[in-house]
């Protein structure tokens, strides 16, 4: 229910806006060309795979980071502590650890890490990493799990923005944690906060000081903490991390699409209702718009994005090549029917658009997806999937069981006994 409150919330503040209405009528969403992912910036066509890998991708990477995201600086080498553990968690199905890391050195700002790995398995087992609203105590409602300390955005629970004891396991509903674990995934997930604090002056507080200044901002941010949790599991000898799976929900799948963008280690990407800014098309004038989102959320993109805000047919990239950057990797896309301010439509177009990318590196079409009205039939069998959930914004049990059995499918993960 909090993912509802808080897209209620922003949805009010941006229609108090003096003449703004979102436009959901699909004859009046505008027919602007899109960007070609196959083409070169000066029109020749892309010939290869080769071509791609070497040339293009670079620079559709090079555009996204000066025009949308922001330039991400390199990676500061982690440092971690193991603060919790319980080898009994969930009535000894798995064994949760507490982790703190930081991730631009001990000099700045750490992450709490919480972390669930299944003991029924053999071997290494594969992993979902997630950035979390509200906190790892809202995840499950263990009262062994530490309450974070951070600024949180107001809502049930939170008083002068900070969490207490009434926001324990609040968002259990949104962290299928029993499904995740009896299926023989680990979940790790880090409260977003910790690496940038959601409002406009949260930067003083985030990561951003404490690494080499750039044009990013909390988009970057969230997708470089995102990274750095797969640091951390790269040295965990229980995870596969040739099989981890990168999640975002609302503005965190636009974290998870821009992670997965840059860092090629993730094996699968998962964006839950992301819209504008991450996997709907931005030429469509549908819902959210660019516009909008540089207005009420100027602490996200790089700067340079609001030059677009009224022209967006001149944005010299569309979404639909940040999908294509997670090429020929998975890709996993969802949208829900009450969710028109994500615009579901657009979303499924984008993974249309997508698509040739990932035939040119793989001889065949990426995404088997023929109708975007189809309600809860999800395309699992395809290099890119995605599904239609019926219902509001959110991302719920539902979701996770079509991103486990996608998983299942595609990266083959070891028998829980």
């Amino acid at each position: 229910m909090r993912g509802v409150w808080l897209l209620a919330l922003s949805v009010m503040t941006l229609a108090a806006q003096p003449g703004f209405v979102a436009n959901y009528d699909e004859a009046k969403v505008g027919n602007h060309p899109l960007p070609d992912p196959l083409k070169f910036e000066d029109g020749a066509p892309v010939k290869s795979a080769k071509e791609w890998t070497e040339r293009r991708r670079p620079e559709i990477l090079r555009l996204f980071e000066e025009h949308v995201y922001g330039k991400t600086p390199a990676a500061a080498k982690i440092e971690f502590e193991v603060t919790k553990r319980d080898p009994k968690a969930l009535n000894g199905k798995a064994t949760r650890q507490e982790l703190t890391i930081w991730p631009a050195g001990r000099r700045g700002p750490s992450m709490q890490m919480l972390l669930y790995v299944p003991n029924q398995v053999s071997g290494k087992v594969p992993a979902f990493v997630s950035l979390s609203f509200t906190g790892n105590h809202s995840v499950d409602p263990d009262p062994a799990i530490t309450i974070s300390t951070r600024w949180m955005r107001q809502g049930p629970g939170i008083v002068q923005n900070r969490a207490t004891e009434a926001t324990r396991g609040t968002a259990a509903s949104r962290w299928p944690v029993d499904l995740i674990v009896s299926k023989g995934y680990a979940l790790a997930t880090v409260y977003y906060g910790d690496l940038f604090p959601d409002h406009k002056d949260g930067k003083a507080e985030s990561i951003l000081p404490h690494l080499p200044d750039s044009n990013w901002n909390a988009i970057g941010a969230w997708a470089y903490g995102m990274s750095r949790m797969l640091d951390y599991l790269e040295k965990d000898s229980r995870i596969d991390t040739k099989r981890v799976a990168v999640v975002g929900h609302s503005r965190l799948g636009k974290a998870a699409l821009w992670a997965g963008a840059q860092d090629e280690r993730f094996a699968m990407v998962v964006a839950n209702d992301s819209g504008e800014g991450g996997a709907a098309i931005s030429r469509r004038n549908y819902g959210e718009t660019v516009e909008v989102l540089n207005t009420a959320f100027p602490h996200w993109f790089t700067q340079n994005y609001a030059r677009y805000n009224k022209a967006v047919e001149q944005m010299p990239v569309d979404q639909h090549e940040l999908l294509a950057l997670v090429a020929p990797r998975l890709l996993y896309i969802t949208s829900a029917t009450e969710d028109q301010w994500a615009d579901p439509k657009g979303e499924f177009l984008s993974c249309v658009a997508a698509s040739p990318v990932y035939k040119l590196l793989l001889g065949k079409d990426g995404f088997a997806g023929q109708d975007p009205s189809l309600v809860e039939q999800p395309v699992l069998r395809s290099r890119i999937g995605y599904h239609l959930r019926a219902g509001k914004h959110d991302i719920t049990r539902y979701d996770w069981e079509q991103f486990v059995a996608f998983a299942d499918l595609h990266l083959k993960p070891a028998a829980v006994k």
